[in-house]
């Protein structure tokens, strides 16, 4: 069900951002940005109306690990005084964004991020609620350990096998180096995922009756892992693609990035690191050192996740 109603907000965003990565900016916004307030950056400039401007800005710490930004919070706007041509910013306000805009593609994801929000609750206290696809990258042979919280000090309720090497006598689809063992992100926490509906490693891709009893049998419930020992792949997010965006919007500022091989970031391969998450967003760092977000990860191990 969640798959159907990712589907569903996807298909109706498709065109509208496909039209707004190629918008061209209003007269008025190069103007407006030295008039962002200190501890903000610009993002675009989603509307005019008459003689008032609308400019997006989000926390310059929206992209830091640290204290990354939550697509579930309110949000704000620098609404604009402009000349009479509406070629130029006189003066700005910050001021609570509260206003959808038609064209945002953010308005259909909203929907699928109240569900999310509604399960704040049955996350522990101060878990910041998302859905993703993952694998563990955590190549020590004792597994990496699942604990109860957020801390190196919790109690290790089980682990999560290392790279598994499959062999069938030649049947076998493992790659080279090894199958990862696989999850589903729910939410994050000072540096640490909660994570469940953890699978053995390449036991969806191999032949289900030859799996060997005696495979690595990873810790099967709810717990968090460190979050530099996670990983995986870009998904089409419907979001603008080549890059990563400064905060978990698609109209905060859009950074161009590499894939691992050279050329601009898209739905096949996957960040250097995976740093924190919110709703359907990660936030990541992309193999040419650049840091922000990109909208839907997955664990997909034989094929992109287009």
């Amino acid at each position: 069900m969640r798959t159907l109603r990712l589907i569903a907000a996807t298909i109706l965003c498709v065109a509208t951002q496909a039209t707004r990565a190629d918008d061209i900016e209003p007269a008025w916004r190069a103007s407006a940005l030295a008039l962002v307030p200190a501890g903000y950056v610009a993002g675009t400039a989603y509307r005019t109306d008459g003689s008032t401007g609308y400019l997006a800005v989000y926390p310059a710490t929206s992209n830091d690990p640290k204290t990354p930004a939550s697509v579930f919070a309110a949000r704000q706007a620098l609404v604009l005084t402009l000349t009479p041509d509406a070629t130029r910013a006189v003066s700005a306000e910050l001021k609570p964004r509260t206003d959808p805009d038609p064209n945002n593609d953010d308005t259909d994801f909203a929907k699928l991020h109240a569900d999310l929000a509604a399960r704040r609750a049955t996350l522990p206290e101060g878990t910041e609620p998302c859905d993703l696809g993952a694998w563990s990258i955590d190549k020590d042979p004792n597994g990496l350990n699942v604990r109860a919280e957020p801390s190196v000090k919790a109690r290790v309720l089980g682990t999560l096998p290392p790279p598994y090497r499959l062999k069938l006598g030649g049947a076998e689809n493992t790659p080279d180096g090894g199958w990862l063992t696989e999850f589903r992100i729910i939410g994050f926490k000072d540096g640490w995922f909660l994570i469940e509906g953890v699978k053995p490693p390449g036991k969806d891709y191999e032949d289900e009756k030859r799996y060997p009893r005696n495979a690595p049998k990873p810790f099967a419930g709810r717990g968090w892992v460190a979050a530099n020992k996670v990983g995986a792949n870009y998904a089409n997010g419907y979001a603008r693609a080549g890059g990563l965006f400064q905060a978990p919007f698609v109209d905060a500022r859009w950074m161009p990035a590499q894939r691992e091989l050279g050329g601009p970031i898209d739905a096949d391969g996957g960040p250097k690191r995976l740093l924190a998450c919110s709703g359907y967003w990660g936030l990541v760092e992309s193999h040419d050192g650049v840091r922000g977000w990109w909208r839907a990860l997955c664990s997909n191990q034989v094929t992109n996740c287009s």
